[in-house]
């Protein structure tokens, strides 16, 4: 399987999660200003902890930890969904008012058995709507993107996507909704294109179902149309949808591969106000399935975290196991990376080489044979290649040890982002100097990563040439040698770096 798949699919729960971390803050307020800054700050109404996600994330996590079973995600197999709910519900910060009322009432008429609680919680769904017909909340939305890593039959995405909708939100706003945004989620992860349109196309029949099809199209134009604080009523599934678009589409095109296009797209959503972490969460989904988990800020992906003791390594293990496993191929290894312990590099020479940057004596370089004798001075690690669950020390704190996604290639398509990878993982170990820790940057072999990033370190923050910065850091690294589009890359890097001088 090509890894700009994987990128891609590990994208839509590392997305959902920074967007909702990023707008937790923010909820209730707004709009706010265009050039307000933006931050991963925590705080807020429920007093999230800096990069903590909410609700839209824990209640996305179950349906993921189903998908990535290999289980259809549909019909009595949602129980095991609907039993972690109510396991999260018991001691979280906020749950939306139809979500717990559903959830309480499905806890009680199925007297906490679990073959029941599927059929339990549809029935006091349909008893809300019934009690409440026009709530058409998106607390079903906001969860759904792990459809998207079902398979490419987006037919099928819709339907399922639907089906989880209507435990909690059988509106049929909501469940249509659901459909259209997670079969182009589904239709992201396999071509990298946001096209929202082809995920209403799979849930929608133009032909049979014209006068549907009209409503949406219109709706989907109206968000083309007005910026997300428009959208006041965010709240609202459509309006959290047309929210979570229109900032997609006024914060950049997909047609220009500008990565920092995220970063802009969740920032707009999050200025739009009101139910600011759940808009952003939306988008992110969609965006992180199209740009991928390379193209998503490392200061962001480093500090998501929340229910059920998660950070990004598990959604991105989760998010890639799903993907392998509903993969046309349906091949799944599920002894290979991400979820496994550890990679066996005992193969391969050189893994144990370790010197100090020849710039930053507080950075070493080495390979990934490193880990399993680290310097007892470190206490940061940016992991270059893949690595095991466990491979890093227990030292290390789980917030300081960094994966980067980057592939030891020259092919374009490998590294679709190659300069903002680069640099952001540059600008990483530079932050984490910053904060006093002591740094290993490693791949496999310190062969072409672990110097690229020596050296683009270097020139972005310690003010050498790319010539200069190559040559020393080469020079102290036994068999080192970026390949061509990294020594490319760098000299680009060098060149906008000093340009900006």
């Amino acid at each position: 399987m090509r890894t700009g798949r994987l990128d891609r699919a590990a994208g839509v729960m590392v997305g959902l999660a920074c967007g909702d971390a990023l707008g937790a803050a923010y909820e209730f307020g707004g709009p706010y200003s265009a050039d307000m800054p933006v931050e991963m700050k925590g705080g807020g109404a429920f007093g999230w902890e800096p990069g903590e996600w909410t609700d839209d994330t824990s209640m996305a996590i179950p349906l993921l930890e189903l998908i990535a079973s290999g289980e259809r995600p549909r019909g009595y197999k949602l129980r095991s969904a609907v039993k972690r709910w109510i396991e999260w519900m018991e001691d979280a910060k906020d749950v939306g008012t139809r979500t717990s009322a559903v959830l309480s009432e499905a806890k009680l008429a199925s007297n906490v058995d679990f073959y029941e609680l599927d059929s339990a919680a549809g029935a006091a769904a349909k008893k809300y709507q019934h009690q409440h017909p026009n709530a058409a909340g998106n607390g079903s939305l906001m969860r759904t993107a792990p459809y998207g890593l079902v398979g490419q039959d987006l037919r099928y995405i819709a339907v399922t996507a639907a089906g989880q909708s209507k435990l909690t939100h059988p509106h049929d706003d909501a469940t249509t909704a659901c459909a259209i945004w997670s079969a182009a989620i589904g239709h992201a992860v396999d071509t990298g294109e946001l096209d929202v349109r082809v995920g209403l196309r799979a849930t929608v029949s133009e032909s049979g179902q014209g006068e549907l099809y009209a409503l949406w199209e219109s709706r989907i134009e109206e968000a083309e149309s007005f910026l997300p604080e428009h959208f006041t009523k965010n709240g609202w599934v459509v309006q959290a949808l047309q929210g979570a678009w229109s900032a997609i589409v006024h914060s950049g095109e997909r047609a220009a591969n500008d990565p920092d296009h995220v970063r802009r797209a969740l920032q707009m959503a999050v200025r739009g106000g009101g139910d600011t972490d759940t808009v952003a969460a939306i988008a992110g989904g969609l965006i992180g399935a199209a740009y991928g988990v390379s193209a998503i800020p490392l200061s962001w992906k480093r500090r998501i975290h929340g229910w059920p003791g998660w950070r990004s390594e598990e959604l991105v293990e989760h998010a890639v196991t799903a993907q392998r496993i509903w993969s046309a191929t349906g091949a799944a290894d599920l002894r290979a990376w991400p979820a496994i312990d550890r990679l066996d590099y005992s193969g391969w020479r050189g893994t144990e080489t370790c010197v100090r940057h020849p710039h930053d004596s507080g950075v070493y370089l080495g390979g990934v044979g490193v880990l399993d004798r680290l310097p007892e001075d470190v206490d940061a690690v940016v992991s270059l290649c893949r690595i095991g669950r466990s491979q890093i020390p227990d030292s290390v704190p789980r917030e300081d040890r960094i994966a980067v996604w980057l592939i030891d290639s020259d092919d374009p398509d490998d590294n679709q982002h190659l300069d903002f990878v680069l640099t952001e993982a540059a600008d990483m170990v530079a932050a984490l100097r910053d904060e006093g820790k002591t740094v290993l940057v490693h791949c496999v072999q310190a062969h072409s990563r672990t110097p690229t990033i020596g050296a683009v370190y270097s020139v972005r923050h310690l003010g050498m040439s790319a010539e200069a910065a190559v040559r020393d850091v080469v020079s102290a690294l036994p068999d080192a040698r970026p390949n061509s589009a990294f020594s490319s890359a760098i000299r680009r890097i060098a060149e906008e770096r000093f340009s900006d001088v």
